[in-house]
């Protein structure tokens, strides 16, 4: 079946039906690659924005994400992974979702389209001006996302912003922007593919700096991690190995009896970190 190309349409991989399963990859790998270019660019600006992230947090505020559709999903996953990656309590990183958790596996028509219920949805949770509000829109045009930074810039808490278009209206809104300008995608619209992994990259780089910078990591290594399998409490077991002089069986020792890497060592004779 043809199609008749518009302008928007029109691009250097048209008629992606006609290639070979190699190149469809190939050509998704190629552009694939631009988007840490795209994001590099753009490290001021996250910068920036950790730089308020940790002064708040210092202060006993949270970091909450909103988002709609892939963006909003990526700011779930992201918030979900901080308890068990740095040990720190499930309500301090926050992923909120236009629709509810209900979006998660499943589209909510029209959540992306009410500018309003954003802020109810944050109200939810006591939103206060110790907090800071992450928009995460690829276009930077959803009325949820914006509609939730207009809130929260009129209650006095710190807005950021992840958008994948420069001078979107949701970077002009968000008093921290951050524009990550990765181009058209491979399969046009789909913002799920570019767009979503910068998103990604920029999550990790908020979340995983954030928490460095309040002394969740020692070295490079999780020692605040949640030890939630077995996987997890052989690593924490090596970790203090690598820091005290004790064997393997001391080590699981230690760890079952003070339940955390950090733990573990600090109550080990002197030493601690």
């Amino acid at each position: 079946m043809e199609f008749t190309k518009t302008t928007e349409q029109a691009s250097k991989y048209d008629h992606l039906e006609k290639m070979s399963v190699q190149e469809l990859l190939t050509n998704i790998n190629q552009e694939d690659q631009t988007v840490p270019q795209a994001v590099a660019k753009a490290i001021p600006q996250i910068e920036a924005l950790v730089q308020e992230i940790v002064r708040k947090m210092q202060q006993g505020g949270r970091l909450f994400y909103i988002g709609a559709g892939t963006s909003g999903r990526l700011g779930v996953v992201d918030a979900s992974e901080c308890p068990p990656t740095f040990g720190v309590p499930f309500d301090l990183v926050v992923g909120i979702i236009a629709g509810g958790d209900a979006a998660i596996r499943k589209a909510v028509e029209n959540a992306e389209d009410n500018a309003t219920q954003a802020w109810l949805d944050l109200q939810a949770f006591n939103i206060n001006t110790n907090d800071v509000v992450i928009g995460i829109a690829a276009s930077g045009t959803t009325p949820y996302v914006i509609g939730g930074l207009q809130a929260c810039n009129q209650n006095n808490i710190t807005t950021g912003s992840i958008s994948c278009n420069a001078n979107s209206p949701l970077s002009q809104t968000a008093q921290f922007p951050i524009d990550v300008v990765v181009g058209p995608e491979f399969v046009t619209g789909s913002s799920r593919m570019k767009a979503g992994t910068a998103q990604k990259l920029v999550l990790n780089m908020i979340s995983t700096t954030s928490m460095i910078q309040l002394g969740k990591v020692k070295g490079n290594k999780m020692v605040d991690m949640q030890l939630s399998n077995n996987k997890l409490v052989d690593r924490g077991i090596k970790m203090i190995m690598d820091e005290i002089p004790v064997t393997y069986e001391q080590a699981s020792a230690l760890l079952l009896e003070h339940k955390s890497v950090r733990q573990a060592v600090m109550n080990y004779g002197e030493r601690g970190y």
